[in-house]
């Protein structure tokens, strides 16, 4: 794969609190990143603007294989997010309105590679402060610039 690449992310996340209504929308973008290849793992690299805030979040996701994933998040948020399958983990979230303490709890990794694409699909629960708060689903797609479609789709 080239080194620039375009990322496209979309997440659903089921409030548990509000389930069934508007705010369950998925989200999804679709950003220019680097991608590298180092000692078997794959890294994304790229700049996130939140609307209304000076400065941007750098993110570095780093796939470890089809169990484990991690998202590093550092500017406007601070966070390691670390995804490893059917294991839960912690992370202090911190954003400009605070720091939080968020419970990742791990179902499920899908991970597809060609020569061309990356495709992984993350399935976990969320806890903030110790509270169940959403059931979660994100899929990142990863691709040469040069290729013109997201084939898994």
């Amino acid at each position: 794969m080239t080194r620039d690449v375009l990322l496209s992310i979309s997440g659903m996340q089921i409030d548990l609190l509000r389930e069934g209504t508007e705010e369950n929308e998925p989200i999804e973008i679709i950003t220019p990143a680097n991608y590298f290849c180092k000692n078997g793992k794959h890294y994304i690299i790229y700049d996130e603007v939140t609307e209304g805030m000076p400065g941007v979040t750098k993110n570095k996701i780093k796939i470890v294989d089809e169990n484990s994933v991690e998202i590093l998040k550092s500017g406007n948020v601070n966070a390691h997010m670390i995804f490893q399958k059917e294991k839960d983990s912690m992370t202090y979230y911190n954003t400009p309105y605070g720091q939080m303490l968020v419970g990742i709890h791990t179902r499920d990794i899908g991970l597809k590679v060609t020569d061309n694409h990356i495709r992984v699909h993350v399935n976990y629960g969320l806890d903030i402060n110790h509270e169940p708060l959403a059931d979660c689903e994100v899929k990142m797609d990863v691709q040469s610039k040069e290729v013109k479609e997201f084939p898994f789709q």
